[in-house]
């Protein structure tokens, strides 16, 4: 009661701000001027990188159905028209807004990815019989802490949803223990990981075992890794190194601190495609990190060895690369802790040595990078049954 007067209000409010020469965001998120035209499935991500993430599903929905997309951001917004779907600033949950995008849309599924709750939406989509679903659902420790404080609020809301994929194994048990019905779980999805698990393996090359990239660097970084190359070349003269810094503008430094260990080199800037035999590809460019992994059977993670919280992993593993890293991976420290626990991953300790190692036993490295595939692979999970029981609902009531 206390939050549909409140609504109300503020509606009321916003809408004569929206008259009074409110923007155009304001205007659009109220369900002003041109209405969204009829879809069966509402699908709704915050921004960019929910809606990057969950590409895959949401094309292979669109391809079933007519879709309707909306974000919280108009970066988001434009992401998904530039994708060729019907897009719009998401309605706010307010009691007339929803009321006119739902009777312009018309949806026969609503699905949310990864997770927003809203409590006048959820309440008008059961009573109109739409059908809810969330995948790549979270709910941290914190966020459990606060519902939990209002479970006549979120226990309603979970329990009208009918399928659920969490992210991990954490968000769906503190999901459950707020009030998710365990009929309307589907299997866990990591959505981040669908697209490098998407990826083919490059052909199996004897030349990946000589040639290693370290991948995403930082200041500091530069340095330890050419001092372990300069080592091994010493007696690997078909020894290369792909070096790929985070920030390309980096790029003269990094040229500098090759030069100063006299290593022969090459620049991606300026047109070279390759390392010289014995020598560094200096990949001061942007956009081209896949061709670098599908070149390299070593890869070390940028990020790891100073203190930067560590890179992907994934992208690498997708390739099949034997990953190498430093000590710093919180950005990443589940999956690096799987990656470690399967063979797939090495800490670095002394860099030469580990390099040492894996170069003389390319057998090895290449199971690393085999392993890596298969964590990958296991961790995102097939999507065909998640898409099949959305494709479901979204039909079931046509």
């Amino acid at each position: 009661m206390i939050y549909d007067a409140t609504t109300r209000i503020a509606e009321a409010a916003l809408r004569m701000r929206a008259r009074m020469g409110g923007s155009a965001a304001l205007r659009e998120r109220l369900v002003c001027g041109t209405p969204p035209g009829p879809a069966a499935i509402w699908i709704h991500a915050a921004s960019v990188g929910e809606l990057t993430s969950a590409r895959r599903i949401i094309r292979a929905l669109a391809d079933r159905h007519r879709v309707q997309i909306t974000t919280n951001s108009e970066t988001g917004r434009d992401l998904a028209r530039g994708w060729d779907l019907p897009a719009r600033l998401a309605p706010l949950d307010l009691p007339g807004t929803l009321a006119r995008f739902l009777g312009a849309v018309r949806p026969r599924l609503a699905l949310t990815v990864e997770g927003e709750f809203w409590p006048l939406r959820s309440r008008l989509l059961a009573q109109g019989g739409v059908a809810q679903a969330m995948i790549g659902a979270r709910m941290s420790e914190r966020s459990a802490g606060t519902w939990g404080r209002f479970p006549r609020v979120i226990g309603p809301m979970l329990g009208r949803i009918d399928a659920l994929s969490a992210q991990d194994q954490g968000s769906e048990a503190r999901l459950l223990s707020l009030g998710l019905p365990h009929r309307a779980l589907m299997p866990r999805l990591d959505l981040k990981l669908l697209d490098p698990a998407a990826l083919p393996l490059p052909p199996s090359d004897a030349g990946r075992d000589a040639v290693i990239l370290a991948a995403s660097t930082h200041e500091g970084e530069d340095g330890p890794i050419l001092d372990a190359f300069a080592a091994l070349r010493g007696v690997r003269p078909d020894l290369r190194l792909i070096l790929a810094p985070r920030h390309p503008g980096r790029g003269p430094a990094i040229a500098g601190l090759i030069a100063a260990r006299d290593l022969p080199m090459a620049r991606r800037g300026e047109g070279a495609a390759d390392a010289p035999p014995g020598g560094v590809l200096l990949a001061d460019t942007l956009g081209e990190m896949p061709r670098w992994y599908a070149r390299a059977g070593l890869c070390i993670i940028g990020g790891s060895l100073a203190d930067h919280g560590g890179h992907t992993p994934w992208e690498p593993a997708a390739h099949g690369c034997a990953l190498i890293h430093g000590p710093h991976v919180a950005n990443f420290l589940d999956a690096f802790d799987s990656l470690d626990a399967h063979g797939a991953a090495r800490p670095a300790g002394d860099l030469t040595g580990t390099l040492a190692r894996l170069l003389d036993h390319p057998a090895e490295a290449r199971a690393m990078g085999a392993a890596a595939r298969r964590v990958l692979d296991d961790r995102a999970g097939d999507p065909g049954g998640l898409i099949a029981r959305l494709d479901g609902l979204a039909s079931a009531t046509a």
